[in-house]
């Protein structure tokens, strides 16, 4: 079974949705399932997984309400104040909807480098697993020594790092990013997304062999185990279709065999996430 485990919903807000610049013009409308669904039966995807991009809880109920009418929206990453000093409560809560399997913050977007270390973070991140619930680690790559910190902190944590903690790949720049991610590959506790790739590469010049380095030296650092596919749609479309996005890590990684590309594609997703 194929899963992509990393894409987005939304109904365009020009004011929420603030970050989509004007250079993202062809993402300023609104992306439901019914657009997606013939996308993953083109690209022999069985089901996928929905990641918050609006941190608020009304983010969770929009997507739980669109996974109770489309069967194939097989997981939900919701968001939650991990900050909140009730916020066990609010995990409490959200066990009632089992296909919320985890939570996200937009770290990146934070204006500490070192957020990911708050002591308030980290008492939420704390109760996560207790409730079986993952967390999704959204980073750039100057962030990835303090997400090393941070994981080594909850080694009962699963944890996984969306977009690959979004590498230099417009400019081909890969020996810091390596240097930084190596750190993760002793801790099992830690997978990571072999997603978001396109749009951090030039998205009108890119080619298929600039993406080689990057998910070779992933799959180098966490292994096959600790992988899984994710196309990052609707925001993919920035730089290549849905296809497209299937074919950078198709042709990237010919070398799998059946059983490994099982578990890229899908089986690592299903297990992480408790699908």
């Amino acid at each position: 079974m194929k899963i992509d485990s990393h894409q987005h919903f939304w109904k365009y807000d020009p004011v929420r949705d603030a970050w989509i610049t004007n250079e993202m013009a062809v993402i300023q409308q609104d992306f439901m399932p019914g657009d997606l669904e013939p996308l993953l039966k083109q690209n022999g995807i069985d089901g996928c997984v929905a990641v918050q991009v609006d941190q608020s809880e009304n983010e969770n109920h929009f997507l739980l309400d669109l996974a109770e009418k489309n069967d194939f929206i097989r997981g939900i990453v919701g968001w939650v104040d991990l900050r909140n000093e009730k916020v066990g409560e609010r995990l409490e809560f959200f066990t009632q909807f089992p296909k919320i399997r985890g939570f996200r913050h937009i770290v990146q977007a934070e204006p500490e480098i070192d957020f990911l270390l708050r002591e308030d973070f980290c008492r939420g991140i704390s109760q996560l697993a207790r409730y079986g619930y993952t967390y999704d680690i959204l980073i750039y790559p100057k962030h990835i020594p303090t997400a090393v910190e941070f994981a080594r902190k909850f080694p009962n944590q699963l944890f996984v790092v969306d977009h690959l903690a979004k590498p230099f790949i417009k400019d081909l720049l890969i020996d810091d990013w390596a240097r930084d991610l190596r750190h993760f590959a002793g801790m099992d506790h830690v997978y990571c997304k072999l997603s978001g790739m396109v749009t951090e590469a030039d998205w009108a010049n890119w080619d298929y062999s600039h993406f080689q380095r990057y998910i070779e030296t992933v799959l180098e650092i966490f292994g096959i185990d600790r992988v899984m596919f994710g196309s990052d749609w609707p925001v993919c479309l920035l730089g290549a279709d849905y296809g497209e996005v299937c074919g950078i890590l198709q042709r990237n990684t010919l070398s799998l065999t059946e059983y490994e590309n099982e578990k890229l594609w899908g089986r690592n997703c299903i297990n992480f996430y408790r699908l």
